[in-house]
């Protein structure tokens, strides 16, 4: 009875947290790392504007125990999704078992109800893997989830306000503060205040400037950061077993 108790318990053993966090870990080496990053991207982005997470989890097998519950535990174990809101969805694929389930978080049960999380499984993800497209059923299966989900959760005001652009009251102060300064040189030292500058229009020294090529290093760097910022990890969200699955 002791041994069956405690094969029973390793059979429910899920992988530990990633380390660094990833949202796309296929422990069962499925897809290939353009199709990993592709994903993973993808669901940063997700997760950067709505503060909801959708985790891709590929095991081998999940043994003996049911992909509810694997999917359900894993859920639990990684703390997908923001802590108190619970807007995670783990979305397991086990590679052998031929199956696969959408497994929603507290907070994701009324925007992926069982209904709509089994139709995407078996209307969208289960006809591209019978085809053996699994990084095109998988992409477009979180497509379909993004699209229910939809205005369900939004990033926190913190987090938009950091990436947020220049407020146009400041521009307005700038630009005046600067017709301000230019008009009383002008007064205090004639005509060849405007000569000085350049000839050109007021503000284009600010244009020229940038032509030069710094402006073209700020996009670079822009770019660089964003697609080097990555996951920052899961927020500790909770599952109550929610959810749909099916096989191919």
């Amino acid at each position: 009875m002791f041994l069956l108790i405690l094969c029973r318990v390793m059979a429910q053993d899920v992988p530990a947290r990633p380390n660094p966090p990833r949202l796309v870990n296929d422990f069962a080496k499925q897809l290939n790392p353009t199709e990993i990053n592709a994903l993973e991207q993808k669901l940063v982005a997700y997760n950067d504007s709505t503060s909801s997470q959708i985790a891709i989890v590929v095991v081998p097998t999940t043994g003996e125990y049911p992909m509810a519950d694997y999917a359900l535990k894993l859920g639990r174990a990684w703390g997908v999704g923001g802590k108190g809101k619970n807007n995670g969805i783990v979305i397991l694929w086990a590679s052998t078992d031929r199956k696969i389930y959408i497994s929603t978080g507290y907070g994701m049960e009324g925007a992926i109800p069982d209904a709509i999380a089994k139709r995407i499984i078996s209307q969208v993800i289960t006809p591209e893997f019978k085809n053996g497209m699994y990084y095109r059923g998988l992409d477009k299966g979180v497509d379909m989830l993004i699209k229910y989900a939809t205005g369900e959760y939004k990033a926190d005001p913190k987090e938009e306000e950091d990436g947020g652009g220049t407020s146009p009251l400041l521009i307005f102060v700038v630009i005046f503060i600067v017709i301000i300064f230019i008009i009383s040189r002008n007064k205090g030292g004639g005509g060849g205040g405007f000569r000085n500058m350049g000839g050109g229009p007021i503000f284009f020294p600010y244009t020229t400037h940038s032509s030069g090529g710094s402006s073209s290093g700020n996009w670079g760097g822009g770019f660089g950061g964003g697609s080097g910022g990555g996951f920052g990890g899961f927020g500790g969200g909770s599952f109550g077993g929610g959810g749909a699955g099916g096989d191919y």
